[in-house]
């Protein structure tokens, strides 16, 4: 698959913004163990964690990162009653990664 197959979106939520914002972060002895950068996507269905790791480093090829891990999770659709009729959203599955410490895929500001 096309890399820009397997990754469809990153993910910007307010969640996965503290998760990003980690790294800075020195509140509690913790969390300013959290060195690593952490992003959020949304991933093809059929992906695999090997597949996902390398399509990020395919597609940010040009910032040079390394992805050191990455988690999955699967969320079902969820039943949803509209007017009378009932239906099922949109399963997703969504990535976390991890990359080295020096990486970032934001501009520097």
């Amino acid at each position: 698959m096309n890399p820009y197959q397997i990754i469809k979106s990153r993910r910007l939520t307010e969640k996965s913004r503290v998760l990003e914002n980690l790294k800075n972060a020195n509140s509690n002895p913790s969390v300013a163990k959290c060195k690593a950068p952490k992003y959020v996507f949304d991933v093809h269905q059929d992906a695999n964690k090997i597949e996902i790791a390398r399509a990020i480093e395919n597609i940010y090829a040009d910032k040079r990162v390394k992805v050191v891990s990455v988690n999955v999770i699967n969320i079902g659709g969820k039943w949803r009653r509209v007017r009378g009729f009932v239906g099922k959203t949109a399963a997703l599955r969504k990535a976390i990664v991890t990359l080295r410490p020096e990486d970032s895929l934001d501009e520097p500001v």
